[in-house]
C-alpha cells in the first residue's frame, strides 16, 4: 500500500512538475513576446524620430543652397557693376588721352610750322649774307686793285718802295729823330717798324751804307723799348754790346755795313741806341691800310 501511495505521490509530483514547467515556459514565452513587442515599438518610435529629424535636416540644406545661390547672384551683379565701372573709367581715360594727343599733335604741327618759317628765314638770311660776302669780295678785289694802282703810282712818282704789304721811303737828307718822325707822319706814314729778319734785311739793303733812324725808343721808360705804334719790341737785332747809352741815348738807328763813321766803331753792325738829337737819315713806312683809307 505504501508502494501505491508512493506511486501515487510520484505521479502527482510528476504532474505538478510538468505543470510548473509549462507555466514557466508560458511565462518565458509571454516575456519574450512582451520584449518583441517593446522592441518593435521602440523601432517604430526610432524610425518616426529619425524621419522627423531628417526632415528638418533636408530643410536646412535647401536653405543653405538658396542662400548660396543668392550670394552668387549678388557677387555676379557686383562683378557686372565693377566691369561696367571699369569700362566707363577706361573710356573716359581713352577719351582724355585722345584729347591730349590731339592737342599735342596740334602743338607739334604749330611747332613744325614755326620751325619751317624760321628755316625759311635763315635761308633768306644766308642768301643775304652770301650776297654781302660776294659784295665784300668784290669790294676787296677793287681795293686790291686800287692798292696796286696806288703802289705803282708811288713807285713811279715819289720813289716809295713796296715790300710785304707796306711802302717804304728814305729821304736823301738828315735830321734828328723827332723831326725825322714828323716828316713821316706828315705824309701819312711813320718811322719804320722792323718785325722780323726779312724786314731787317730789306731795310739793310735799302739803306745801303747810310746810318738811318728807325721807329724804336725807350724815351718813356728806360730799357723798355717800344715801337712808334706803341707795340713792344719782339724781334731784336742789336749790334755787339748794344744798347749801352743809358738815359742819354733813347733813340735807335741801324747800321748796315762795316764802315768807320765818326764815332762809330767799324765792327758795329745792327741796331745802336743814340742820342735823339743827332742827325741821321731815316726810313718812313706806310702800311697798305694807310694807303687805302681816304
Amino acid at each position: 500500500m505504501s508502494g501505491l501511495v508512493n506511486d501515487g505521490m510520484d505521479k502527482g509530483s510528476m504532474m505538478e512538475s510538468e505543470d510548473r514547467i509549462e507555466k514557466t515556459v508560458d511565462i518565458y514565452v509571454s516575456a519574450e513576446a512582451v520584449r518583441d513587442m517593446k522592441h518593435k515599438k521602440d523601432t517604430e518610435d526610432f524610425d518616426t524620430q529619425t524621419s522627423k529629424t531628417q526632415t528638418p535636416q533636408h530643410t536646412g540644406s535647401d536653405s543653405v543652397r538658396i542662400k548660396s545661390s543668392r550670394a552668387a547672384l549678388v557677387c555676379l551683379v557686383l562683378l557686372c557693376v565693377l566691369l561696367l565701372t571699369a569700362d566707363i573709367v577706361l573710356c573716359v581715360y581713352i577719351y582724355i588721352k585722345s584729347t591730349n594727343y590731339t592737342e599735342e599733335r596740334d602743338q607739334l604741327l604749330t611747332n613744325i610750322t614755326n620751325i619751317t618759317k624760321e628755316r625759311d628765314g635763315l635761308i633768306i638770311k644766308n642768301i643775304n649774307l652770301t650776297n654781302e660776302r660776294n659784295q665784300l669780295i668784290f669790294k676787296n678785289t677793287n681795293l686790291l686793285n686800287k692798292s696796286d694802282q696806288l703802289r705803282n703810282e708811288l713807285l713811279i712818282r715819289d720813289g716809295w718802295i713796296y715790300y710785304q704789304s707796306s711802302f717804304y721811303y728814305m729821304p736823301n737828307e738828315t735830321n734828328n729823330w723827332n723831326k725825322s718822325r714828323r716828316y713821316c707822319t706828315e705824309r701819312g706814314a711813320d718811322l719804320v717798324i722792323i718785325n722780323n729778319k726779312e724786314e731787317q734785311d730789306f731795310v739793310k739793303n735799302m739803306s745801303g751804307a747810310a746810318v738811318v733812324w728807325i721807329g724804336l725808343t725807350d724815351i718813356d721808360v728806360e730799357n723798355t723799348w717800344k715801337w712808334v705804334d706803341g707795340s713792344n719790341m719782339t724781334s731784336k737785332f742789336w749790334a755787339i754790346a748794344e744798347p749801352n747809352g743809358g738815359r742819354g741815348e733813347n733813340c735807335v738807328m741801324t747800321v748796315a755795313v762795316l764802315k768807320l763813321i765818326d764815332y762809330i766803331h767799324p765792327t758795329l753792325v745792327g741796331w745802336i741806341d743814340e742820342s735823339c738829337d743827332k742827325a741821321h737819315q731815316w726810313i718812313c713806312e706806310k702800311s697798305m691800310s694807310q694807303l687805302i683809307m681816304p
